[in-house]
């Protein structure tokens, strides 16, 4: 066999082969660390034209449910991928390392939700309250704290992470993978493989478990989608939420000039508060990590001075103010304020926003790290500071509309105003952490246009950073803050955000409880419970949609409109590749026309399909007028989990002609991807060697013949002579053509929407990390 300078053994054992690429023949210790090699099933042997045999393999419900949402794409399907060995790519944190993990949450996670203390008395619509009042305010507030923070969040939500990643797109990855959610919805997907098995999951600990509602939501196309939508608008919302936050938290915090220096404008207020934000998104590139060495300092100060502040104001004001521990409080102030009490709820509402910011953010750090912070430093803080503020203005009744600045002593207003406004910037820091991460996963599961994504960590891949997303965050966050001017308005938007984000969270978080974790019971008491308590905040909230509660829902609706858009887009596009695509037939004639023009090298074609040759090679050879040495047709798939192993990285066939080969590459929605680096392209070319010196066995273990051999070892030579020549890289750029017959539904989202997202977002060689001197785009046009 010629040398193919690749360092890979054959083994072969009980009729199967494996190959270790990282081992040499002559290493001791070979047969005992091996991993099998996952390929499409050969079609060196079979006739031209005829079927794929391992097309029929296909799971024959599947297909049909494919057809009948997608057309007539039947032949879009993946085998399944043969075990390998598995290893858990998410690092085991020591004791010590949990602890500093911890201390960096701080300063990344629980800012919004430490500084609430600063606009919940002064949002909230109270006249003339009496001591009564604040003890049952006080008492809404611990137990909301209380339930949504510590129970819910904190002892379930974080339990049901997606390997390590959290947010509604990940709790969706999660249904999607175990109940194969989503297997009828045309996204980019559609065309590959509906029930993929990925080894990886499959001995995670909440595998897939066949019951009633599961069957319910496998056999309904309508649920599928309505999952999908709550999904994108919890992301939506989310993303409102981080435009939100840093305005309400900044302008609160710099509220406190105005108490000391009366002279001080509010447009002036409103400059400085800019000025803080910008510096704030500013920031943002040094990464989470840098961030939050910076933050946690602040935030850890923030902590411990406003507690020790409040518990001064109770010793002095009101030294039984924890008595509002007892729920009859809540009781007693709604019986006596009736409708009044119940608008009290939208301000109250403001004390848990950022704890979303808890699950939207397990990417960043990890669960025993966020739960750690929150019961012992967060929870408590904020607990006694609340306490101390209710002990003032019992005292002070006429003081909540500037509650916290009020009651601070004297002495330390200064110092303490310069703590707030910190504090009230990294306060920010959740939820636009929250937002990088869910525009990440967004973008992975093709539901998001291409936006540049920087991996700040190099071993915590959940940490990311886009450049595009941050500056149209403060644009967007500037708007809000020079468009309504005051913080109860900004406030009210606040509040509407906040309970839709917590009440997806709590619909899709039931469905996980009742199909992956088969706690029926629980299921039902988490979803009446927090469904009441986040159902009554929300009727509280939305009765103010005239005074800014509207501005979330247009955040939502843009977004969503971006979103869909892209989404539709995408599958058109891969509906015309489809309708447009070559048989092997065909592809045999066009190679027969070019076969005195072939040139050295190897040439990739990408194409979202995975069983199909793409139509872009015929305008390829039109224009081109010759063939590479080695062609393959590469697929790039995204799959809705966290992470692809590396042994499940690559699936490859030979395409019955020499020299003509097929890939598909698959990566979650964490994976890093560098498609132009030496790294992938040998990864690609040891699989595609390896799968050539796999034929040289039969399904019982016997060597194949010698002129077999001599094919294969010929073609391990020439892929690496070709690999040696150079590589070239070819992608379809596609555009539409709106025909007259079209709806002007179509028309909108593809003649307006999508091509211009299209044309503006990074293209899709940038987004590969391919260079520039290495790719090539062929137009396509299409009409619909």
């Amino acid at each position: 066999m010629a040398n193919t300078g690749l360092d890979v053994e054959l083994v072969i054992k009980k009729g199967k082969v494996s190959f270790d690429p990282k081992l040499r023949a002559s290493d001791t210790n070979v047969s005992t660390q091996k991993t099998s090699l996952p390929v499409f099933e050969s079609h060196a042997n079979k006739q031209v034209g005829e079927p794929d045999s391992y097309l029929q393999k296909m799971d024959t419900e599947s297909t049909e449910a494919v057809k009948a949402e997608a057309g007539s794409h039947s032949n879009c399907n993946l085998p399944d991928l043969i075990s390998g060995t598995q290893t858990h790519k998410y690092k085991a944190y020591n004791k010590l390392e949990t602890l500093m993990m911890a201390y960096q949450t701080l300063g990344v996670v629980y800012g919004d939700l430490a500084t609430s203390p600063l606009y919940v008395y002064p949002t909230m619509s109270i006249n003339t309250p009496n001591e009564k009042d604040y003890l049952g305010i006080l008492s809404l507030i611990i137990w909301t704290l209380t339930a949504i923070g510590l129970f819910k969040y904190v002892l379930l939500v974080l339990h049901a992470d997606d390997n390590g990643e959290g947010g509604t797109f990940a709790l969706y990855s999660k249904l999607y993978r175990h109940m194969k959610v989503g297997q009828k919805t045309k996204n980019k997907n559609s065309y590959s493989t509906p029930v993929t098995k990925l080894n990886f999951f499959d001995n995670f600990k909440d595998r897939h478990v066949s019951s009633n509602s599961a069957l319910l939501l496998d056999g309904r196309t309508t649920t599928h989608r309505v999952l999908l939508f709550i999904s994108m608008l919890g992301t939506c919302m989310l993303i409102g939420d981080g435009i939100l936050t840093p305005a309400i938290s900044v302008l609160s915090a710099m509220d406190g000039i105005q108490q000391v220096a009366t002279q001080v404008k509010s447009t002036t207020v409103l400059w400085l508060s800019a000025t803080v934000l910008v510096l704030l998104f500013i920031f943002q590139r040094f990464g989470t990590k840098h961030v939050s060495w910076f933050f946690s300092p602040i935030m850890t100060i923030w902590l411990i001075t406003t507690p020790i502040i409040g518990a001064y104001n109770i010793a002095v004001h009101y030294p039984g103010i924890f008595k509002a521990f007892s729920p009859h409080h809540i009781i007693s102030f709604f019986s006596r304020n009736g409708k009044d009490g119940w608008l009290t709820l939208g301000g109250t509402a403001l004390c848990i926003t950022g704890a979303e910011a808890m699950f939207a953010d397990l990417g960043h750090f990890n669960r025993p790290s966020i739960q750690l912070a929150f019961s012992t430093m967060v929870y408590p803080s904020v607990i006694v500071t609340y306490a101390g503020q209710t002990a003032y203005l019992i005292k002070h009744p006429a003081d909540h509309n500037q509650a916290f600045y009020k009651f601070l002593p004297q002495c330390v207003y200064w110092p303490m105003f310069v703590i707030a406004t910190l504090a009230a910037v990294v306060a920010s820091q959740g939820l636009i952490s929250a937002a990088f991460s869910i525009i990440k996963q967004s973008v992975a599961l093709d539901y998001f246009p291409r936006v540049t994504l920087v991996h700040t960590s190099t071993d915590k891949e959940g940490q990311v950073y886009s450049p595009e997303v941050n500056y149209c965050l403060m644009l967007m966050c500037l708007l809000v803050l020079f468009g309504f001017g005051s913080g109860p308005e900004i406030g009210n938007a606040f509040g509407v955000a906040v309970m839709f984000v917590m009440i997806i969270t709590t619909i899709l978080m039931t469905v996980v409880m009742l199909e992956i974790w088969k706690t029926r019971v629980l299921a039902l008491v988490f979803f009446l419970i927090f469904i009441l308590i986040e159902g009554t905040y929300l009727s509280a909230v939305v009765i103010k949609f005239p005074k800014g509660g509207w501005l979330p829902f247009i955040f939502a609706f843009f977004l969503a409109i971006m979103m869909f858009s892209w989404y539709y887009g995408r599958q058109k596009k891969c509906e015309c590749e489809m309708k447009n695509r070559i048989n092997l037939d065909q592809l045999g004639v066009l190679l027969a026309r070019i076969e005195t023009h072939r040139v050295p090298g190897l040439c990739l074609f990408y194409t979202d399909l995975i069983n199909e040759v793409p139509p872009v090679i015929i305008h390829y050879v039109n224009n081109i007028r010759s063939l590479h040495q080695v062609i393959i047709f590469t697929t790039i798939r995204y799959v809705p989990v966290t992470t692809v192993s590396a042994s499940e990285r690559f699936f490859v066939e030979q395409l019955g002609y020499k020299g003509i080969y097929r890939c598909v590459a698959q990566y979650g929605y964490t994976d890093m991807m560098n498609l132009g680096g030496d790294e992938f392209m040998n990864e690609m070319v040891m699989t595609l060697t390896m799968y050539l010196q796999s034929r040289l066995v039969s399904d019982h273990g016997e060597i194949s013949s010698i002129e077999a051999m001599s094919h294969n070892s010929e073609d391990i030579t020439e892929l690496e002579y070709a690999k040696e020549a150079g590589v070239v890289y070819v992608l379809g750029k596609t555009s539409f053509k709106i025909n007259q017959k079209t709806g002007w539904v179509q028309r909108i989202l593809l003649g307006n929407f999508y091509n211009f997202l299209h044309n503006n977002c990074r293209s899709a060689m940038a987004f590969l990390k391919i260079p520039v001197t290495k790719h090539m785009e062929i137009g396509m046009l299409y009409e619909v």
